[in-house]
C-alpha cells in the first residue's frame, strides 16, 4: 500500500526564503518495499513536475504576505495553507476570521507518505503567504512545490524544524502534544509576521484555542496518564509512539519494527515474532491500529490480538472525518483508548 515519494536524501529547500526557523536537515520519509515500489519514483518524478508546471505562471504573482481581502471589521484576510489537514485545522483555527486556510490533504482514506500532489495543489501552495508543511521527510513533494514557486515573502514553517526533530526521526508530531504546543505557537508567530497588524487577534486567538479548544484533550491526557500509566501496549507503528510516551504508556513493540512499518520496509523476522509473541502471550493490554497503513503483517496482528481477547484502538493519519477539528479527532480517538485500556484492565 505505502511507497515511496522521494529517495532518501536531503529535501531540496529551493528558493525558500522567508521562514520562521532556521534551515534544518530533512529527509524523505519512506524507503521502498520491493521493485514495484522502487518503478513507482519515476511516476511521483513526473506528478511533482506536473505540480511546477502547472503553478510556475503563479510564481511572479503571489500574494504579499501582508496583503489580501478585507475581512469583517476591516481587518485584512491572508491566504494560508498546510501540507495536512492535522496543521491546516490548526492553522484555521489559529487564524481564525483573518485567515482563508486550505489544506492539501483531507481525505482520511489517502496515505500522505506516497501522495502524488496535482497541479491544483501546486496553485494552493503558490497563492499562499503562509504555508506550514511537516517536514522530516513526511511531505517532500511540498517542498520542491515551493522551491517550484519561490517567493521571498511568503512565511514557511516547516514543523520539523520547529520541534527539532532530524533527519531519520519520527515525522508524526501531531501525535506529540508538546509539539502541538510549540507548532501552534510558531504558526501565531508566523501569521504576525504575515500580518503584522493584526498581532493583537492572532495572539488572542491562541490563547482562546489553548484554554478553549485544546481542554478536552488536555484534561483526556491527564486523565489517561494518571490512571493508566505504565501499562503495556503494542502498535502497528510508529505513529502512536508520541502519544504513547505523553501517556505515561509502555509501548513494548520493537521500535525497528515500529519504523519498519511506518516507513514501508519489511520488519524483520525477529521483531515479527516478538510482536507476535507480545499478542499471543497477552504481554499487552491494548494494540494500536494505524487504520490507514495496513500491511499483511499488521493485518495478521490485528486479527491475533482480537482472537487474543485483546482490545484494537484505531487510529488515523489525517482527520477523521475530514470536516473534524484537530482537537475533536485527537479527543475521540483518546476515548476510544481510554475505553479499550478500561476494558482491558476491566475497569
Amino acid at each position: 500500500m505505502r511507497a515511496q515519494n522521494a529517495p532518501r536524501n536531503k529535501r531540496d529547500r529551493g528558493c525558500r526564503l522567508a521562514s520562521v526557523t532556521q534551515p534544518a536537515n530533512g529527509a524523505s520519509h519512506k524507503q521502498g518495499m520491493g521493485s514495484a515500489r522502487r518503478r513507482r519514483l519515476g511516476f511521483i518524478s513526473v506528478a511533482v513536475l506536473a505540480v511546477a508546471l502547472g503553478v510556475t505562471g503563479c510564481a511572479t504573482t503571489s500574494p504579499a504576505p501582508s496583503g489580501g481581502s478585507s475581512g469583517p471589521g476591516g481587518g485584512t484576510v491572508i491566504t494560508a495553507a498546510a501540507s495536512i489537514n492535522a496543521w491546516g485545522s490548526l492553522l484555521s483555527q489559529l487564524g481564525g476570521t483573518h485567515v482563508q486556510t486550505s489544506s492539501v490533504i483531507t481525505n482520511p482514506d489517502t496515505d500522505p507518505h506516497d501522495y502524488e500532489p496535482t497541479p491544483a495543489d501546486g496553485r494552493t501552495i503558490a497563492t499562499s503567504a503562509l504555508f506550514v508543511e511537516n517536514g522530516v521527510g513526511y511531505d517532500p513533494w511540498a517542498a520542491k512545490a515551493l522551491a517550484a514557486n519561490p517567493n521571498p515573502r511568503r512565511v514557511v514553517i516547516d514543523v520539523g524544524q520547529v520541534v527539532g526533530v532530524a533527519e531519520g526521526g519520527n515525522p508524526h508530531r501531531w501525535y506529540s502534544p508538546s509539539d502541538v504546543q510549540k507548532v501552534a505557537d510558531a504558526i501565531t508567530a508566523g501569521l504576525k509576521r504575515a500580518d503584522p497588524g493584526d498581532g493583537t487577534y492572532f495572539d488572542a486567538q491562541r490563547q482562546r484555542f489553548e484554554n478553549t479548544g485544546l481542554a478536552t484533550y488536555h484534561q483526556l491526557i491527564n486523565d489517561i496518564k494518571a490512571k493508566y500509566a505504565g501499562t503495556p501496549v503494542g502498535a502497528s507503528e510508529s505513529i502512536f509512539a508520541p502519544m504513547a510516551q505523553a501517556l505515561g504508556l509502555n509501548l513494548i513493540t520493537p521500535p525497528s519494527f515500529l519504523k519498519a512499518i511506518s516507513e514501508g520496509t519489511d520488519p524483520s523476522a525477529a521483531d515479527k515474532a516478538t510482536v507476535d509473541a507480545q499478542i499471543t502471550g497477552k504481554q499487552i493490554k491494548v494494540y494500536v491500529f494505524n487504520s490507514q497503513n495496513s500491511t499483511p503483517d499488521v493485518a495478521r496482528q490485528v486479527e491475533e490480538a482480537k482472537k487474543a481477547g485483546i482490545p484494537v484502538s484505531t487510529v488515523t493519519e489525517t482527520l477523521s472525518p475530514a470536516g473534524a477539528s484537530f482537537q475533536d479527532w485527537q479527543s475521540s480517538q483518546l476515548q476510544a483508548l481510554q475505553a479499550a485500556l478500561a476494558q482491558a484492565q476491566g475497569s
